[in-house]
């Protein structure tokens, strides 16, 4: 939900803590109270580490100790079989033939994140094989998401026999029907959640299928698309190794679809990180180098650096320059697509921020806003590019499930974004008898709709909203892991300038959704006196603990109105533990969630 602002650095002697605040107003702080006291004291002992840590890993469902083992010593033999998921064996034994017999092969694959990672992964593993095979990713514009009509009649021209979709298919039943009809089989590999009805595929390959045993359901669609490649190497004899070096392609993707960092994902990740920091792919190591960051990369490096560029390239032009980057092994081209792809990500912010100011204009012209449970706006215009990230902007201003919709040619097409705890394509779902398509996921999704459709799609999207979004849905939360004392954060040696408790936490990365770096809460720091504004809008904030002396400096990103609050109050600060890099120095960082007067937050 918020983006992360490498602002500037200043320095201070090594025992100074840098804080980076970011905060939304009216959350609620909620701290656990409920992890079990019992097993958290029994897995302490068990583990050797403090009872925090304990608490911390039992937060996390870690209660064993060959839970821990797995967690922090993850293992490409912990994935599961894949031939466990359903059509699996069918798809495998589809593409030997495929490649026995020479047929020719399209991988298709959605514009995003997902889909281009997916597209770059299975074609350059089709092609190590030294195979016949052609790529194809809709447009966004002149054919919208999934399987197109299109891309069949482009299939057939070609000469494809056979036809793997990657990050979409599932709902694609007159599609796929087509391609039957002209003799090329379909082989989907996709995690959206299925309709009533699927398409009749050779094979589908998706977890979510009510009919899919798969222990692990929450894969992407690149995550898919290696089960796939991992099931086709043990086919021909290879090991779970074989297919390490495409990890990369997976572990971007992992980051850009915000999903779980747990089972398989983490392991997952976990390898991937390890490639693309010891050896990255050439496309990937210049879609970091455009973001300035060259060591020690982390899922939320390639979150806020490596995806918005190959994103940028679907939203803007065509997602293809994406996929030609990630597959280019030339430096010269690396760097000419790489400048094209920068440019299409200067030119998304932009959009991205002119849309954003214009909706949140129509929404305070608007009285319908004022006690809505949800947000649809729509405009003549709008690039459809962008406007899901304008979505995801508009619920930081208004925490509401929110549609924002560009309208062109009579029809309205966008993108649906939801709060926390809330399935907003079933909430799109009942509106469906409105709309010409969606689908998607519980938090994001997308949909297109006639124009003489938009106001009753408002007036019943709301509906369906205010009364299903319970009343604790509305504020969006803090979750608060623990409280600390500032003594929690002494550096662990003299020698070493950061704290146990930061060391261990490292441990737990790669991090991500359900597996975020732990919160904490430290009461009662004072300003120091030294607190100021700096820039616009942003707060340098130089704070004390009075009991033991420490100083901690920070910076408030766009937050200049708390100065009177700190010159007038001590604080409560809730934050989260990470490593502050800077021209080849390093030091403990608090990125603040989130502060308020001392003892206005009662348990």
């Amino acid at each position: 939900m918020f983006s992360v602002i490498n602002f500037l650095r200043i320095c201070y002697p090594n025992e100074l803590i840098t804080f980076k605040i970011y905060t939304m107003n009216n959350y609620q702080w909620c701290l656990d109270h409920d992890t079990d006291i019992e097993t958290t004291v029994e897995l302490s002992k068990v583990l050797g580490v403090p009872e925090l840590v304990a608490k911390l890993l039992v937060q996390r469902g870690i209660t064993h100790f060959e839970d821990a083992r797995a967690f922090f010593r993850p293992s490409l033999d912990d994935l599961h079989d894949p031939f466990l998921m359903e059509d699996m064996q069918l798809a495998v034994d589809r593409l030997a033939r495929a490649l026995s017999d020479g047929e020719k092969i399209m991988v298709y694959g959605d514009y995003d994140v997902d889909g281009s990672t997916s597209v770059a992964l299975m074609y350059s593993f089709i092609r190590d094989f030294g195979h016949d095979v052609i790529y194809y990713q809709p447009d966004r514009y002149a054919e919208g998401y999934g399987i197109s009509m299109q891309g069949i009649e482009t299939a057939k021209e070609e000469g494809v026999k056979l036809l793997i979709a990657l990050d979409c298919g599932t709902r694609a039943i007159q599609q796929v029907k087509k391609a039957k009809e002209y003799g090329i089989d379909v082989v989907i590999c996709d995690h959206h959640t299925p309709g009533q009805d699927l398409p009749e595929a050779y094979a589908i390959l998706n977890p979510k299928k009510s009919t899919c045993a798969y222990p692990y359901k929450e894969l992407c669609g690149c995550g898919i698309g290696y089960k796939f490649i991992q099931a086709f190497s043990l086919h021909q004899g290879h090991g779970t190794e074989y297919t390490k070096d495409y990890l990369d392609f997976v572990t971007v993707a992992i980051g850009a679809d915000i999903v779980p960092i747990t089972g398989e994902n983490r392991t997952l990740a976990f390898f991937g990180l390890k490639l693309v920091n010891e050896n990255p792919r050439l496309g990937v190591k210049t879609l970091l180098d455009a973001g300035s960051k060259l060591s020690n990369i982390s899922i939320s490096d390639l979150v806020f650096t490596v995806a918005p560029r190959v994103n940028a390239a679907g939203r803007i032009s065509h997602a293809s320059a994406a996929v030609e980057m990630l597959l280019v092994d030339d430096e010269e081209q690396a760097n000419e697509w790489g400048e094209i792809i920068n440019g299409h990500n200067l030119e998304r912010k932009e959009l991205d921020q002119r849309i954003t100011h214009e909706a949140l204009q129509l929404m305070e012209n608007d009285d319908f806003y004022l006690k809505s449970s949800s947000t649809v706006v729509w405009k003549e215009g709008w690039h459809k590019g962008v406007v899901g990230i304008v979505a995801s902007r508009l619920i930081e201003h208004h925490y509401k499930p929110t549609i924002v919709l560009a309208v062109k040619d009579n029809e309205a097409t966008g993108s649906a974004r939801s709060v926390k705890g809330y399935d907003v394509l079933e909430a799109i779902e009942k509106c469906a008898d409105l709309l010409t398509k969606y689908g998607g996921h519980k938090y994001a999704a997308g949909l297109s709709l006639p124009i003489e459709h938009l106001e009753q799609f408002r007036e019943r999207f709301e509906e369906v909203v205010a009364n299903s979004l319970p009343e604790d849905l509305k504020v969006p939360k803090l979750q608060i892991n623990a409280e600390i004392k500032s003594e929690d954060l002494i550096p662990e040696t003299a020698g070493n300038p950061f704290p146990k408790l930061f060391r261990l936490i490292e441990q737990f990365a790669p991090f991500g959704p359900r597996n975020m770096r732990p919160v904490f809460l430290i009461r009662n720091l004072k300003d120091s006196g030294y607190s100021r504004v700096v820039g616009e809008d942003h707060l340098k904030v130089t704070l004390k603990c009075e009991r033991t002396e420490q100083i901690f400096t920070g910076i408030a990103f766009g937050r200049a109105d708390k100065l009177e609050m700190l010159q007038r109050h001590n604080v409560d600060v809730v934050f989260s533990l990470s490593l502050n890099e800077y021209r080849g120095s390093q030091e403990l960082q608090l990125d603040i969630k989130d502060l308020r007067p001392s003892g206005e937050f009662v348990e």
